[in-house]
Order: C-alpha cells, then structure tokens, then sequence
C-alpha cells in the first residue's frame, strides 16, 4: 500500500518537473494554439467570402455575354453549371479538419474557375461585349475579386502552416498533450505556381 501511494504521489511531481521545464521554454506559448487556430478559422472566412463575391458576380456577367454566337454560347452554359456544382457542395462543419471534404471543396472551385476563364476568352471575339459599359464595369469587379480571391487563399494557407507546425513542434506539442488534447491538424490546398503572384484578368480591353 505505501508503494502505491508512493508512486501516485510522484505523479504531481513528475507533472510539476514537466512544467518546470517547458514553461522557460515555451513562454507565453500557452496561448499560442488557440490564438493560430482563431486566425486560421478568420482566414477561412474571408476564403468563403470572396468565393461567394466572385459567384454573385457571374449571374452579372452571363447576362452581359448573351450577345454570343448560337455555337458558343456552350461557354455560357458551362460557367452556369460549374457556378452550380460550386455553390451546391455542402461544406461539413469539420472541413478545416477533413482533407476529403477540402479537396472537394477546392475541386468545384477550380472547375468554376476554368470555366471562367474560357468565357472570358471567347469573349474577345465579340469587340461590342467587350466594350460595354456594362461589362467593363464586371470587368474591374471580376479583377478585383480574383485579386482577392489569391490573398484570401494564401492568407489561409499561410495561417494554417502556422498553425500545423505549432501542433508538431515542441513547445507547441507539449502544450497540446497537456492543454489542447482536441486540437487537429487543419486541411489546406495546394497554390498552383501561376498563382504565386497575384493574378490579373485581362479582358484585352486596357492598352
């Protein structure tokens, strides 16, 4: 019996030796989990949001093109389904944590953004399009949303590295086995090497 109360009572001790020993380490780092996975949960929404900017602008923009010839207006219906699948895929309340439902989510995005971008292709045969009031207007939305759209994802991508690597590293994996037990890695994608630099949509109307 006084074993075994001796070694449960060594139990504080080794607890108090751990802490001892990271808390000179680590810092203020107690904080530090919670405060990255905040930023990246931030981070995420301004992703969501201009998503959704770039979706509401496309009905605009459909509506502007339909001066299309009978043989391409395929493009058109092309950006309206991908619109669809995109604005259909159902977001889990764990997709920061479910790289499936993350690539999915990607995927549709990508899909839509293709479409988008060979609408706007064809529509440099169609000099009146182009030149629309109307369309030169989606035209500086389209831009500024894309623009938005490749800092929303590198802000995220950016925060969720911060993140992971708390999660992985010492202090911060000692801080989640004794803290933060619940915390998981976050699912991130991938940036193609075009997007690097902020991309620009050029709708050959600007000299």
């Amino acid at each position: 019996m006084a074993r075994f109360f001796s070694a449960t009572g060594l139990r504080p001790l080794v607890l108090a030796a751990m802490l001892a020993t990271t808390l000179p380490l680590a810092g203020c780092g107690i904080n530090n989990i919670p405060t990255y996975e905040q930023t990246a949960k931030a981070a995420w929404s301004q992703v969501l949001n201009q998503y959704k900017r770039r979706s509401d602008l496309i009905p605009n923009l459909v509506e502007t093109v339909k001066g299309f010839a009978d043989q391409e207006k395929s493009v058109l219906t092309e950006v309206v389904e991908a619109r669809a699948k995109a604005t259909q895929v159902q977001i889990p309340p764990d997709i920061l944590t479910n790289p499936g439902a993350m690539k999915n989510f990607n995927d549709a995005q990508n899909q839509l953004t293709g479409a988008l971008g060979r609408l706007l292709a064809v529509i440099e045969r169609y000099p009146d399009i182009k030149s629309g009031q109307n369309f030169l207007a989606l035209q500086n939305q389209i831009e500024n949303t894309e623009n938005r759209i490749a800092v929303a994802r590198r802000d995220y991508i950016d925060a969720v590295r911060v993140y992971n690597t708390e999660l992985k590293t010492i202090p911060g994996r000692w801080w989640k086995a004794l803290m933060y037990p619940g915390s998981e890695v976050m699912a991130t994608f991938d940036i193609p090497p075009e997007e690097v630099k902020t991309p620009k949509v050029d709708f050959g109307t600007r000299m």
